[in-house]
């Protein structure tokens, strides 16, 4: 069944129309959507019985669900969201003084298996259908306009999954999102990370795109990315370098880098150094330095408080453009790379088992 939450208003007023109902109802139906955030078509009260039973017939409203919510001792809020066919995603509600940030996933698992990162631990199951997309990012706005007081300032696809795998359906979703009758949310306040699909980078540069892009790059050579990261074996950094300025050509907007630092691995002056020549090739506005947050199934380490101060100096003596970004949700395994960590991993597997029998 359908869900009325893909639907564009223009869709639903020629949906209006072809069921002989006035058009202005159509507003009305986005309204207890958008505005109301109602999951239950019969709490449309201002329709008439017969178009609420009709409308519950042939759509549902809301297919995902809030499993569990953990709150973290710095505020952040994470959620695992139960889709239609059992499996689980989960999202993150990050607020700070200025802004309050939904960090979303884009499908359930991953199939990128990076190193360091818990999804990549998973299998992936499936893409997030856009709609799917559309709940999480709305109950993540009701999570933050009860407990903050205010709606969401801000998107990231950071959480589980590669949303440039999932291109037709997170973009579908972003545009709905920053539709005028939607959220009305500026693309601008939208990120979108990858771990470096050139193609798909080069597919946002055609499609004039205004969210935001953030490289998750994490290594500077090559050799070092292939270690970590075994997409770089198809997409290496010269193909990524070539669309990051594609993309640049065609939209104007700056990427930002994301670095995670490991320890011994990727944070020495010679890392920094092959990190400055990616910096000097691309139009990037920022390299975000993350501090590295421990998973199961990998071995890798912060460096020491010493060895991240002297990075981060020698990259500002540089004139890199570069912050410091401190981990939020640690405590509930919220924090960057640890979405899906060993508690979601073997409820999913759980689930499936019982499947199977």
């Amino acid at each position: 069944m359908k869900t009325l939450r893909e639907h564009t208003l223009a869709e639903l007023e020629a949906l209006m129309i072809e069921w002989a109902e006035p058009k202005f109802r159509a507003k009305q139906v986005y309204e207890w959507i958008w505005e109301k955030y109602t999951n239950d078509i019969d709490a449309m009260t201002n329709l008439s019985k017969s178009l609420r039973e009709k409308l519950a017939t042939h759509f549902q409203l809301n297919t995902v669900s809030i499993n569990e919510v953990q709150t973290s001792s710095d505020g952040t809020v994470k959620s695992r969201f139960q889709l239609h066919d059992k499996h689980f995603i989960e999202g993150v509600l990050i607020p700070t003084e200025k802004r309050v940030t939904a960090c979303v996933s884009s499908q359930v698992g991953c199939s990128l298996t990076c190193k360091f990162c818990a999804t990549g631990y998973m299998k992936r199951v499936r893409n997030l259908e856009a709609q799917e997309i559309i709940d999480e990012v709305m109950l993540i706005n009701e999570q933050s306009q009860k407990s903050f007081g205010k709606k969401l300032t801000n998107i990231v696809f950071m959480g589980m999954g590669e949303p440039l795998l999932n291109y037709k359906n997170v973009m579908q979703a972003i545009d709905q999102i920053t539709s005028p009758d939607g959220m009305a949310m500026s693309p601008r306040r939208i990120t979108l990370s990858t771990a470096g699909v050139a193609k798909m980078i080069r597919q946002l540069g055609d499609d004039q795109t205004k969210v935001k892009l953030a490289l998750s790059l994490h290594a500077a050579t090559d050799a070092k990315r292939n270690e970590i990261m075994p997409i770089n074996e198809t997409n290496n950094l010269a193909a990524i370098i070539d669309a990051l300025n594609y993309f640049y050509q065609c939209t104007k907007t700056h990427v930002t880098f994301e670095y995670i630092l490991f320890k011994g691995f990727n944070d020495s002056k010679q890392d920094a150094d092959d990190l400055i020549k990616i910096y000097r090739q691309v139009p990037c506005d920022l390299v975000n330095v993350i501090e590295y947050n421990p998973i199961d199934n990998a071995d890798f380490e912060k460096p020491d408080e010493k060895i991240t101060d002297e990075f981060m100096q020698y990259l500002t003596a540089k004139k890199v453009n570069t912050r410091l970004r401190h981990s939020r949700g640690k405590d509930i395994d919220a924090a960057c790379g640890q979405l899906a960590n060993v508690n979601l991993r073997k409820l999913d597997e759980q689930l499936g088992a019982v499947a199977k029998g």
